[in-house]
């Protein structure tokens, strides 16, 4: 019989990464929010980097101590559920502070 880990919700689905975006105009680079599907660190953020390319070029050294790529969140598989996110998805989140994908 098959039987659910008693933590399969808390399993991480995901996560919530911010790239910085040198945006024609701006005198800084502007930080962006992506959300991405993949439960490995480093694929959500070349995941979210690719979607970011789309607006524009992507920071090459830090701006005040903000990397320009960082994973920023887990996104636990309750939550992503809740949210509508599926696997291998990357959404983009806009330049706010995605504050309902990072519960407190």
């Amino acid at each position: 019989m098959f039987r659910q880990r008693p933590d399969a919700d808390m399993v991480t689905h995901g996560w919530v990464v911010g790239v910085m975006i040198e945006i024609p105009g701006e005198r800084a680079p502007v930080r962006h929010y992506f959300a991405v599907g993949h439960p490995d660190r480093a694929r959500a953020e070349w995941a979210a980097v690719d979607q970011a390319l789309a607006t524009g070029a992507v920071a090459s050294s830090p701006y005040q101590g903000q990397e320009p790529v960082e994973a920023l969140r887990e996104v636990a598989v309750y939550r992503a559920r809740e949210l509508g996110l599926l696997k291998g998805e990357a959404r983009a989140l806009g330049d706010k502070f995605p504050r309902r994908w990072l519960p407190s």
